[in-house]
Order: structure tokens, then C-alpha cells, then sequence
């Protein structure tokens, strides 16, 4: 199964979430796409929901040496959560990683300041949370994010992508309250290979789906 692009997976798995909602599992949902690519797909699921979608931004730490190669990730408070299984296999340790961890956290903060144009992050307090992202290949970053929100107190916390690798999605269950996932298929390589359309999303392409929302 491939779906044509962020916009069909989204209604798709807007279509999934709406059953829960209305089974009772999403009462007074809020929507919090992780971006680029978690923002169109987000931007569907707010719309079925009815619920108010808004952007936690969430970066990826590198390996020094290859930063493809993801030994941890950051969300809005800027706490590294990192992959010590990972850390290890490569003979690194947090100190070695200090240069990414500030360049990582610079652009989060700048992201996150282009992304809110000075609006104030959401209550989440006794909220049931949606977080959403287009897929989960390792779930590092969805991992942090996770932590991030634990520590604001939502009532509930749920994780929905399109398709996730079986290992991703068993690691987010001992993170979030749910997870919503259409699809876990075996032969998991990454995220794109799910989809026919993959383009790289831009800051304007996240701000043009956040107005329309907000609209």
C-alpha cells in the first residue's frame, strides 16, 4: 500500500482518529503536527476532528561524522533525548554530540519563532493531544516530542502516522497513551517509500497550512 501523497494519508488517517472520537478515546482533542512533512497530514486530521492544529517543533541530532544517522532528537524545550543503544554502537557519548545539540536547538528556536509569529504555544493541561507526523522510521523524533508534552500534563496523549516501521511503533506504545498507526509493514526502509508523491516541505508550505487552519 503507497499512498499518493500527505493530503490522501491524512484524510485517510483523519477517517481512522474520527472513530476513535467518536468511540470517546479524543474528547477535546488539539492537533500538533511535527514538521515539515507531519503538517499536511496534520492539517487533514484537524479538519475532520473540528480541532485547532498548531506546530511542535522537533529536531533531529546527527552523528558528528554523518548527520543522516540519527543518535537523538529535541523538541520545544530544547532537552536532548538521545539513543543510548545508538550512542554506544558508534563510541560517542553527549559531550562529543555538544556542537550539533546547540546548532540543533538554535534552529529549533528559530523555527519555532517563524512558526508562531509570536503566538503563544497551546495549552495542552488536561487536553487529550494528537500528534502527528507523516511516519516513523526510528521514532526518535516523535520520542522527544512525546516527552516534551508528557511533561506540559495532557489528559491524554496520542501518536498517528500513516505507516511506521513494527519496531517504531512498538517503541512509541511505552511512550504514548495510544498510537494510531494505518500501517506497519515489514519490509520498512523509510518513510518515503510509502508514498508517490515525497517532497521536501518548506517554512512556507508549513505557515500557508497553519493560516488556513487558523482561518
Amino acid at each position: 500500500m503507497r499512498f499518493r501523497d500527505r493530503r490522501q494519508a491524512g484524510r485517510e488517517l483523519a477517517e481512522r482518529l474520527r472513530e476513535r472520537r467518536d468511540e470517546g478515546a479524543l474528547p477535546d482533542p488539539v492537533v500538533l503536527a511535527l514538521p515539515r512533512g507531519g503538517v499536511a497530514v496534520a492539517a487533514e486530521v484537524a479538519r475532520v476532528l473540528a480541532a485547532p492544529l498548531d506546530v511542535l517543533v522537533v529536531r533531529k541530532i546527527g552523528a558528528p561524522f554523518h548527520e543522516e544517522f540519527g543518535v537523538g532528537a529535541m523538541a520545544g524545550d530544547g532537552v536532548p533525548v538521545f539513543d543510548r543503544d545508538a550512542l554506544f554502537r558508534l563510541g560517542l557519548d553527549e559531550a562529543d554530540l555538544a556542537p550539533v545539540v546547540e546548532r540543533e536547538r538554535a534552529e529549533l528556536r528559530r523555527r519555532e519563532e517563524l512558526y508562531r509569529r509570536g503566538r503563544p504555544a497551546p495549552e495542552v493541561r488536561g487536553r487529550t493531544v494528537v500528534v502527528v507526523d507523516d511516519g516513523l522510521a526510528t521514532g526518535s523524533t516523535a520520542r522527544a516530542a512525546l516527552r516534551a508534552l508528557r511533561a506540559r500534563a495532557p489528559g491524554r496523549l496520542v501518536l498517528a502516522a500513516p505507516v511506521a516501521s513494527p519496531e517504531a511503533a512498538a517503541l512509541m506504545r511505552g511512550e504514548a497513551d495510544e498510537v494510531v498507526c494505518l500501517y506497519e509493514p515489514a519490509a520498512f526502509m523509510a518513510v518515503g517509500q510509502w508514498y508517490e508523491e515525497f517532497d521536501q516541505l518548506t517554512d512556507e508550505d508549513v505557515l500557508e497550512a497553519l493560516h488556513q487552519r487558523q482561518a
